[in-house]
């Protein structure tokens, strides 16, 4: 009898530490996941900002070009100018995206997108500046920074989408509660948005 009641006690012993280890699993893979996801999504803002950081580099030598030609156009250089200014002293730490912190680096990065178009349409303007070899240049670097952009912003999307999806679903909605993982926030589409800004000068 007291081998009986033995050999029960090792049975719900092994049967204890058996759910343990799986509870500890489970856990662990769902933790190492989410921080996985989260990781590509940080890396992924990065490339996001190195496409932005591409434009705003290039915009002081367009700003020159322009203004060997048409240094009259002061306000609408200054304009561009000061938008490059704002939108490159907004940068979000990739490790702290916020609603908040994303849609005043958004509205930065629309900001200088709209001080460019008006900087387009005073080019059209000027027969001489489309035909100068530098402008020429620049106008092919700007119009593949603005498609890297837009690829770049919707692997971003995708990633976020796929994270906030992942920690949604049950369980590992308890797992992203116990360990603080939060949803983040990502490109909206705005209208027109699904067509690369054309940089036609």
């Amino acid at each position: 009898m007291a081998t009986n009641n033995s050999y029960k006690k090792w049975i719900i012993i092994g049967v204890v530490i058996l759910a343990l280890i799986m509870v500890y699993s489970s856990f662990r893979n769902g933790y190492n996941s989410l921080v996985t996801m989260e990781e590509a999504v940080e890396g992924q803002w990065s490339q996001v900002e190195n496409v932005y950081q591409r434009r705003a580099d290039l915009i002081p030598n367009l700003v020159n070009t322009v203004r060997g030609f048409a240094d009259h156009e002061r306000e609408t250089l200054e304009g561009v100018i000061e938008a490059r200014s704002k939108a490159t002293s907004v940068s979000i730490d990739p490790t702290n995206i916020t609603p908040e912190n994303f849609q005043q680096f958004e509205q930065a990065q629309q900001g200088l997108s709209s001080a460019l178009s008006r900087l387009m349409v005073v080019v059209e303007r000027y027969p001489d500046i489309k035909a100068n070899q530098n402008f020429l240049e620049l106008q092919a670097q700007l119009e593949g920074t603005e498609n890297r952009i837009t690829n770049e912003r919707r692997k971003f999307s995708e990633l976020v989408q796929g994270y906030n999806t992942n920690i949604r679903r049950f369980p590992r909605n308890i797992y992203a509660s116990l360990f603080g993982f939060e949803r983040k926030p990502y490109f909206e589409a705005r209208e027109g948005a699904d067509v690369a800004p054309v940089v036609e000068f």
